[in-house]
């Protein structure tokens, strides 16, 4: 009789983050992209044709209902940016994209509410949960800034997220410096650029994150 031996072959169906966190399929973060420029471009659509500073209650409703696909699609972002480790594998570069994940949770919420309840919006407690909309996006900026440093997601993939996330450092102070008017165009442009890039680049290159067919 005799006895052979082989090596155990590599399990493909993990990721480099560990044994139990599942690698994301291309198909995955194809979808994850359409979504995230269809939300993007629904948004920017919004931002060309209500100024966001609008005080009319039906404009209000109007961009608050718009910014909805966009807020959706950032959820499947931090998945797929869970999924693929781009923030990186240790427990703090995970622990922040959970953190987001808690941001545009209350975020989605302020705008469900404040779109949908015209009674709420003058309620102390809606202003103070309104500050989860500036606050998620803010920690899409660091998150892209993190890609960027980590440098897992490659070429494109890996530079063109802190351009779309940096949406509030960019248009925030654009009001402030140009006006609500200028501003205005300034938000929807680069929410129609950015987001909609980024979209592009994983639906048509998912392969940059790391995703396996």
């Amino acid at each position: 009789m005799s006895i052979s031996t082989s090596a155990v072959p590599a399990r493909t169906d993990v990721s480099a983050a560990g044994p139990d966190r599942p690698v994301a399929s291309a198909a995955s973060v194809r979808r994850t992209g359409w979504f995230v420029a269809a939300g993007g471009a629904v948004w920017a659509a919004t931002m060309y044709a209500v100024n966001p500073q609008t005080t009319d209650p039906t404009g209000i409703t109007l961009i608050d209902l718009g910014s909805l696909p966009f807020q959706f699609s950032l959820f499947a972002l931090v998945t797929t940016q869970l999924r693929t480790a781009a923030t990186g594998t240790t427990r703090l570069a995970r622990g922040m994209l959970r953190v987001e994940y808690a941001l545009l949770a209350l975020a989605t919420l302020w705008t469900i509410l404040h779109g949908a309840v015209p009674a709420f919006r003058d309620d102390l407690w809606l202003a103070v949960l309104d500050a989860f909309w500036p606050l998620s996006m803010l920690g899409m900026f660091v998150i892209g800034v993190k890609i960027a440093v980590a440098g897992r997601w490659r070429g494109p993939a890996r530079a063109w997220p802190l351009v779309a996330e940096s949406w509030a450092v960019v248009t925030v102070p654009s009001f402030a410096v140009f006006g609500m008017g200028v501003g205005q165009y300034i938000g929807a442009t680069h929410a129609a650029l950015g987001y909609g890039c980024l979209g592009l680049i994983l639906a048509l290159r998912p392969h940059l994150t790391g995703a396996r067919d």
